[in-house]
């Protein structure tokens, strides 16, 4: 069965030339079908990064993927594991400091974060930054979820190879109880919208 779209969807598949190529790639690279993020890019009207149109899509349990599984280090130089929240819903956010829409949507990542605590783990996915870049963020804009630095090793993008992936940065994807993808939003998170997106899939295990 085919995805259930919330609007058009628009895909790309990540270049993936070795560990660093894999980071690059989801900081810099997406493309809608009529090519107009990849023309932003070019034309230097990104200010440096290449944002997502809003796409939001479901994906019913019958059509997802293979669990995904990573295990890397956060900002605070933790380890931590998606394997550490089976049986929960977690929701993950790929960002960057300076990437305009990731500043803009952070205060509603961390209210829908303390509105569902205890039963959906939010983890940051740090695509660019060195490691005292993100925390100084987190300190800014008091995100208390943890964020993995995957710059250097692009773990969590690497277990989202072959899968519904990050195409565009922001991007946030919402993990089902077993660790699959279940929805996705390329571009800025609305917050209305993601917490739909959250409760649909805390439901399925009711």
């Amino acid at each position: 069965m085919k995805p259930r779209p919330l609007s058009s969807v628009s895909r790309r598949t990540l270049l993936r030339a070795g560990v660093l190529a894999a980071a690059a790639t989801v900081a810099l690279t997406a493309c809608s079908s009529n090519g107009s993020l990849v023309s932003q890019y070019n034309n230097g009207t990104t200010k440096n990064y290449i944002s997502g149109d809003g796409t939001v899509v479901e994906f019913k349990p019958a059509d997802r993927k293979a669990p995904i599984e990573f295990t890397s280090t956060t900002a605070q130089g933790d380890s931590i594991s998606r394997k550490t929240y089976e049986g929960k819903v977690v929701v993950l956010n790929f960002w960057y400091a300076s990437c305009p829409p990731c500043r803009l949507e952070a205060p509603d990542l961390e209210s829908l974060s303390k509105k569902y605590a205890g039963r959906v783990q939010f983890i940051g996915v740090n695509v660019r930054d060195e490691t005292d870049t993100a925390a100084a963020f987190e300190r800014s804009f008091k995100i208390t979820y943890p964020s993995i630095i995957d710059a250097t090793d692009a773990k969590v993008q690497l277990a989202l190879a072959g899968q519904r992936g990050p195409n565009a940065t922001p991007t946030t994807i919402v993990l089902d109880q077993k660790g699959r993808v279940a929805a996705r939003i390329l571009g800025e998170a609305n917050k209305n919208v993601l917490d739909t997106l959250i409760s649909d899939t805390l439901k399925e295990a009711n």
